[in-house]
Formats: C-alpha cells, sequence, structure tokens
C-alpha cells in the first residue's frame, strides 16, 4: 500500500476545517438565540461533538461506510471500535489516503450535521434530552443516509450513489437537506416557544453571528474542497465555486432585504453566506464557476424567501435551519441535474440544460425526496418518543426563566451593578 502524502495532508487539514464549523456553529447560534440561553445553545453544539464522535468511534462509523449489508441501505458491523481500518488505505490509483483520515474526516461531517439540528428547537429544550437525541439520531437517521449517499467514497454500496446514480459531491442530501427536515420534525414535535410572534426574539449579539458566519465560511473551503479526497484539480474547482455561490449568496439576500423591506441586515448577509455555502455543497464539484454564481444567486433569494414563510406557515423554526440548510440543499441538488457537466469532473454528468436529457434531473429529484421522507418520519419518532417519555421540552416557568441558568447553572453575561470601590 503506497499513501499519497500530499492527499492525506489535504484530507487531515480540511477535516481539522470542518471541524472548526462547530465551534464557529455555536458562536453563530449563540449570538441569533437572546442573552439568556446563550450558554445553553452554545452546550448543544458542543454536546454534539462529544456524544457524535463516541458514537461514531464505537459503531456508526460502520454503519455508514461498512461493506453493504446486501440491500444498499446500511453498512455491516465489521468495523465496530473502528477495528480493520489501522494501517488501511482509501481511494483510487495514487490517490490513497490512510482510512483513519477519511474516518476522521467523516467524523466531523456527522457533527456539524446533528449540530446543526439544535437552531430549530433554540430557547426550550432539554439538554439531557437534546444528548440522548444526538446518539440516537446519528444512529437511526445519519448513519443510513451517509451510507446511501457517501458510502462509495470510502466503502460499496450506498443506493443512492451506486444504484440510483445520483450525484452529491459533500452532503446536499446528507447533511443539508437531512437537517432541514430532521429540523422540521423537531420544531413540529417540540411545538413553538413562548411568546413566539408576540414577543421580541432578537438576536441579541450580531456580532457573535458575523464572527460565527465567517468561521463556517472558512470552514466551508474543507467541507466542500475536501470532498475531493485529494489535493488536485477537482478540490480547486471545489473551492472557487464554493468561495463564488457564497458570496453571491450573501448579496442576493440583502438585495433582497433591500427590496422587501428597504434596509439590508448584517443578519441577512450571515444568513445568506450560509445560504450560498449550502446551495453549493452537493454541486461544486460538479458544476462551473459560472454555474456557482447562478447557484449562489438563486440560493440567496429562494433561503431568503423561504425563512420568511415560517411565520405564514406557522412553525417555530428559531434560527432558520429549514429554510437555510433545507432549500438551499434541495436548489444545489437540483442544479445539478440542470446545469452540472462532464467537462467539470467527468465522474459527474450532464444536467438537463446542458445535454436535453432529463434523466439526471430526475435521479436528483429522487434521492431529495428520499432523504426528506426518511429524515423527517425516523426524526418525528424519534423526538415524539423522548417527549412522551422523559420529556424534550423544558417547563413553561424555565423557559421564561432562561436555559443558561435553569440547565446549566451559569449565565453568559454578568449583569450585575458592582460599585467603584
Amino acid at each position: 500500500m503506497e499513501i499519497n502524502g500530499a492527499d492525506t495532508a489535504w484530507v487531515l487539514m480540511s477535516g481539522a476545517l470542518v471541524l472548526l464549523m462547530t465551534p464557529g456553529l455555536a458562536i453563530f447560534y449563540g449570538g441569533m438565540v437572546r442573552a439568556k440561553s446563550t450558554l445553553n445553545m452554545m452546550m448543544m453544539s458542543f454536546a454534539a461533538m462529544g456524544v457524535t464522535t463516541i458514537i461514531w468511534v464505537l459503531y456508526a462509523y460502520s454503519l455508514a461506510f461498512g461493506p453493504d449489508a446486501g440491500n444498499g441501505l446500511i453498512g455491516d458491523l465489521s468495523n465496530l471500535g473502528l477495528q480493520g481500518t489501522i494501517d488501511q488505505v482509501v481511494g483510487g490509483e495514487g490517490h490513497q489516503i490512510p482510512t483513519l483520515a477519511f474516518v476522521m474526516f467523516q467524523l466531523t461531517f456527522a457533527i456539524i450535521t446533528v449540530a446543526l439540528l439544535s437552531g430549530a428547537i433554540a430557547d426550550r429544550t432539554r439538554f439531557t434530552a437534546w444528548v440522548i437525541f444526538v446518539a440516537v439520531w446519528i444512529t437511526l437517521v445519519y448513519a443510513p443516509i451517509a451510507h446511501w449517499g457517501f458510502a462509495s467514497q470510502g466503502g460499496t454500496g450506498g443506493w443512492m450513489i451506486d444504484r440510483l446514480g445520483s450525484l452529491d459531491f459533500a452532503g446536499g442530501t446528507v447533511v443539508e437537506m437531512n437537517s432541514g427536515a430532521a429540523a422540521l420534525a423537531l420544531a413540529i414535535v417540540l411545538g413553538k416557544r413562548d411568546g413566539y410572534r408576540r414577543d421580541p426574539m432578537r438576536p441579541h449579539n450580531i456580532p457573535f453571528v458575523l464572527l460565527g458566519a465567517g468561521l463556517l465560511w472558512f470552514g466551508w473551503f474543507g467541507f466542500n474542497a475536501g470532498s475531493a479526497l485529494s489535493a488536485g484539480q477537482l478540490a480547486a474547482t471545489a473551492m472557487i465555486n464554493t468561495q463564488v455561490a457564497t458570496a453571491a449568496a450573501a448579496m442576493s439576500w440583502i438585495a433582497f432585504e433591500k427590496i422587501r423591506d428597504g434596509k439590508p441586515t448584517t443578519l441577512g448577509v450571515a444568513s445568506g453566506a450560509i445560504a450560498g455555502a449550502v446551495a453549493i455543497t452537493p454541486s461544486c464539484g460538479y458544476v462551473t464557476p459560472l454555474g456557482a454564481l447562478a447557484i449562489g444567486l438563486f440560493g440567496g433569494v429562494a433561503s431568503a424567501w423561504a425563512v420568511s414563510r415560517k411565520y405564514k406557515w406557522g412553525y417555530d423554526d428559531s434560527l432558520d435551519v429549514i429554510g437555510i440548510h433545507g432549500v438551499g440543499g434541495l436548489v444545489g441538488m437540483i442544479a445539478i441535474g440542470l446545469i452540472g457537466t462532464k467537462a467539470v469532473n467527468a465522474a459527474g454528468g450532464d444536467g438537463l440544460f446542458i445535454s436535453g436529457d432529463p434523466s439526471l434531473l430526475i435521479k436528483q429529484t429522487i434521492a431529495s425526496v428520499a432523504t426528506i421522507a426518511y429524515s423527517f418520519i425516523i426524526t418525528w419518532i424519534i423526538a415524539t418518543v423522548i417527549s412522551r417519555t422523559i420529556g424534550f421540552r423544558v417547563r413553561r416557568e424555565e423557559e421564561v426563566t432562561g436555559l443558561d441558568t435553569v440547565e446549566h447553572a451559569e449565565s453568559a453575561y454578568d449583569f450585575t451593578l458592582h460599585s467603584n470601590r
């Protein structure tokens, strides 16, 4: 076995970049909630890092990337405790990297995916219930969908990639639409925050939001370009496409705000940047930079519109996970079926606007619908069971007091007035 040092270094660095996204998300989300729930919001992201890592090592990696059990739905348990991964390699000829580098890289994807869900249920979730939910959700939802959409990168048999033939470069199904659909299920089961649409629930720290968005933007280069699993032309294409789409969506979101409300907002530019990064995630390795520009411009507007609909449709997605990640991921997946081109990636496909053939678009649609349906249904079941047994939501008086004090006996800010003595 011969390991490619440059590719290994790139994947290791990319894994570190993606891991940085979760503390970035903690800051992003922490700034978006009210001051009394800041630490709880950030703790949910850090708990996701801890719990997911343990589950991943014990068995979730094996379920997601182990050899297929024969039906294209789930891996077997041959890699329990990461057995059989030490001194092994993955990748094509000349681009082999240590399997453990791949294990670490994919672990960071699992962490950020489940951490995203916390934004949909901010200000009202019991921390203990959240920890249990993370372990169960990674097992029953993330691992199977990762096997469907990512297995051919590190194992064999995932039905969406290896059998259906859909394309998803870095996680439009596995990460983005998966988190969006699961967020909707959680928001429905837990219900609206106390005072929703009556009390102002504005972000308490916009500089935190911008700092978190910047860290997420930075980490997304590892997320997308690292998914090439090699340091070469494809990684470079994914990286420039990520920058183009993210920047374009940030601008199109605030343009939408300017037309609708008369003022572009800092929260809007941060949210737009995330929406663009989401939209380009599945398509970054299959479209041209001009295609990425179109995806970013459309993705920003589509997500901004979707976020505004939550009030009309009556669900309380506290921090806009559904509108940004669910809708953005769908935009990126469908875009592959429209403007994907083999000129960028010979392993990809030509979309409807390139070849006139709708077959790739149909495959992208099937993969998207399957992901949304499975994630929503199983997440709803998990959340309902937790709610009816140990309880998923805090009591009303605890919610009014604030989760930092109730759940952690701490506060993010000291509001006590001190004398000069």
